[in-house]
């Protein structure tokens, strides 16, 4: 018996997601993640900010630091912009634990940050940890919390977490 439970962990690592319903998971990935992925990548910031309630509160732990909606979503300055201007991002999630109820979730995991310069091709990678708090406001999934580190953040690790199942 117990190799079995152990084969069944090493062949369908997404069984360590115990604890949130499929019909959730859809829709918070619907709801939240696919657009976070898709604005990080193009850079909307309107459509960023729409994943988040206005009650949202980000952490950056490494730095120590923890703002609100108005400081977490300040103007980003048009000499930052230009400078990113030449590169393209992407950003992918990976899941360790996924927890909810029909109108909170908790979720963690890794997430990868790639940029290419699309000038020289130079490519840029970078790793991190998430935990996030969501819940659904007037029937919609927001994210509530947002903090990162990059603590235990490797390109290991996050191979080893489970994609996002559409």
């Amino acid at each position: 018996m117990k190799k079995i439970i152990i084969a069944t962990l090493i062949l369908f690592p997404g069984f360590m997601l115990c604890g949130q319903d499929s019909r959730i998971t859809k829709e918070i990935n619907e709801q939240v993640w696919l657009t976070f992925i898709r604005s990080f990548g193009s850079s909307d910031e309107e459509q960023f900010k729409s994943v988040h309630s206005r009650d949202v509160v980000r952490v950056i732990q490494d730095d120590g630091q923890i703002f609100g909606y108005d400081q977490y979503f300040k103007k980003i300055p048009d000499s930052l912009r230009a400078k990113w201007a030449n590169w393209k991002k992407n950003i992918e999630l990976r899941f360790t634990q996924r927890i909810s109820s029909e109108d909170k979730a908790f979720e963690v995991g890794f997430y990868k940050t790639t940029s290419t310069n699309i000038r020289t091709g130079e490519q840029r990678k970078s790793f991190g940890r998430f935990h996030v708090l969501l819940r659904k406001e007037n029937g919609t999934w927001k994210i509530i919390m947002d903090a990162d580190t990059g603590e235990g953040a490797s390109e290991e690790n996050f191979n080893k977490a489970s994609p996002m199942q559409l």
